[in-house]
């Protein structure tokens, strides 16, 4: 069968500021026969993405192809104009990306958006675009098709506007779609309806795909060869079972043995009983205010209790929506909690951020899910750093500047980066700076509020590393948000697992293999494994739950 895709000694340079060039890609060779799915893989920086786009013709800002050959149905896209490239997107190549929700405009009706490119290629006339969406809305098992288009991106979920991404990626009957890590940022129970429906679609559509994804285990449900990057070079390429079963490189190996944290034995201190160092009572939070009767709208956290020890760690779970991030902020006073008591040290806290007092608030510390949103674009990191020792210690020059260099050594970054701003930093470096400027307060406990969700495997058992290190060293508690079920198996001690706002049951880590509430058997029936076999071998109808 001749090939659809066909990149021959492929190398990609980026300039620095310093007008430096440097090779992010180099030499890379690759193929794709029609009906493929090819999975590249590897950690962020690696060049998966890069690589993926150049089938476009497409380069970030400050990149280029410098070298090689980028075939793509018998024309090479390194030598096409750009108009000739503009004809190829969307109608020949399309492109799924990490977060749907950049992909739509949020002022205009969704089938508007999934039907666009059909007309800007003259591809078909707009009444069977409008057909074809609504065929490709029931493909990718999406509720009421007939009438979801009219609806705009703010008024579905997350999962449903990445299953939208796909149809309006495959609308035009292209021969290859470009997935970049589109499941990433989904939970594990709606991850499995979205990986069903993009592989129900592109079986029915006959279309290649190249998948780029540092999931190992969602990409052995997709994929039929996988070729592992590093550093922008290909390590190794082989067949889906091949690599999992038989890897030869030690890049990939370390790859699958990073898929399942290990969990390290901790010598747990024996705990006072009484007093735990935090307690939530009966928490309830949410959003908006009803004018008829000054209720909740949005009732997020509904009469929550938990508990957690000096120097032990607590997880809490489930699926996006079911108020887990809520809670978070209910006990950092971010959003102050509507009724309920929350207990920390002894001392019973005030709702909101403004109630409470100087040493509360540095004594409990909160890390958030995107470092890129939660640092200073504009700030050096000595800055960012710099802040919180002078606002909670009063440290300044020397001082400030010493305790600094110890924050970094702390989180294992180098002193070099003092002087650089969060964009030259990769994904795992910003999320340390995050952990360095928590643990200027000095804090007793930190909440992480999907610290990992963002991370390659291999950045998240390094990130897991330095978290139980620091806890060892500074005696520290966590509370880990997440809806990564190896990542909070790896380091927790207790599970909270949260459905439609409520705690519906708690476990202690060595019980995870048998959870009780039917919601919490369907979350950890989720996870997927390391087996190209088990998204088939699932049940077909989820079971209907209730809180």
């Amino acid at each position: 069968m001749a090939n659809l895709v066909e990149i021959r000694g492929l190398k990609v340079e980026a300039k620095t500021d310093a007008n430096r060039r440097i090779e992010i890609v180099k030499d890379v060779d690759l193929d794709l026969v029609p009906g493929e799915i090819v999975a590249l893989i590897g950690e962020s920086g690696s060049g998966k993405t890069t690589i993926a786009l150049t089938l476009m013709g497409h380069t970030r800002t400050g990149c280029s192809i410098s070298a090689g050959s980028v075939m793509v149905d018998g024309q090479d896209v390194v030598q096409m104009s750009e108009q000739q490239r503009s004809r190829l997107r969307g109608a020949v190549v399309s492109y799924v990306p990490q977060s749907a929700a950049l992909a739509f405009n949020p002022a205009k009706a969704i089938m508007d958006q999934v039907i666009e490119v059909t007309q800007i290629h003259g591809i078909m006339p707009a009444e069977e675009a409008r057909q074809r969406a609504i065929e490709l809305f029931r493909a990718l098992s999406l509720p009421n098709p007939e009438t979801i288009g009219e609806r705009y991106p703010h008024q579905v979920s997350g999962g449903q506007l990445q299953r939208l991404a796909a149809a309006m990626a495959l609308i035009a009957n292209p021969k290859i779609v470009i997935f970049d890590e589109p499941t990433t940022a989904l939970d594990v129970t709606t991850q499995i309806e979205v990986l069903r429906a993009f592989k129900d679609v592109m079986r029915r559509a006959g279309a290649a795909a190249i998948y780029v994804s540092h999931d190992l285990a969602v990409v052995a449900q997709l994929a039929d060869r996988i070729a592992v990057l590093r550093n922008g070079e290909v390590q190794e390429m082989g067949q889906t079972v091949q690599i999992l079963e038989q890897a030869r490189h030690p890049y990939t190996r370390e790859l699958i043995a990073a898929f399942e944290p290990h969990r390290a034995p901790v010598v747990l201190n024996e705990i006072d009983e009484r007093r735990p160092l935090l307690d939530v009572e009966n928490v309830v939070a949410g959003y908006g205010w009803s004018k008829i009767d000054s209720s909740l709208l949005v009732k997020a956290v509904d009469n929550v209790s938990l508990q957690l020890y000096e120097g032990r760690n607590l997880g809490i779970v489930g699926e996006s929506g079911c108020g887990k991030s809520t809670l978070a902020c209910a006990i950092s006073g971010i959003l102050p909690a509507v009724s309920g008591h929350i207990i920390f040290d002894g001392r019973e806290l005030g709702p909101g951020y403004k109630e409470r007092t100087a040493q509360q608030k540095r004594e409990m510390q909160i890390v958030f899910q995107y470092a890129d949103a939660a640092l200073n674009p504009a700030r050096s990191i000595d800055d960012i750093l710099g802040r919180p020792l002078a606002f909670y210690h009063g440290l300044t020059g020397e001082a400030q500047s010493k305790r600094i260099n110890a924050l970094l050594d702390m989180v294992r970054l180098p002193t070099s980066l003092r002087g650089r701003r969060p964009g030259e930093l990769s994904g795992g470096q910003k999320q340390r700076v995050n952990f360095a400027r928590a643990l200027a307060a000095e804090p007793k406990l930190i909440i992480c509020d999907e610290v990992t969700s963002a991370l390659d495997t291999v950045v998240v058992a390094a990130i897991i590393d330095l978290l139980r290190e620091l806890q060892q060293e500074l005696s520290l508690s966590y509370i880990f948000i997440s809806h990564d079920l190896s990542m909070v198996q790896a380091i927790c001690d207790k599970i909270v697992v949260m459905y439609q706002g409520k705690a519906v049951e708690e476990l202690a880590v060595e019980n995870m293999t048998q959870p009780q509430h039917p919601y919490t058997q369907l979350l950890f029936s989720s996870v997927p494994k390391l087996d190209p076999n088990w998204l088939d071998s699932l049940a077909r109808e989820r079971p209907i739950l209730t809180a």
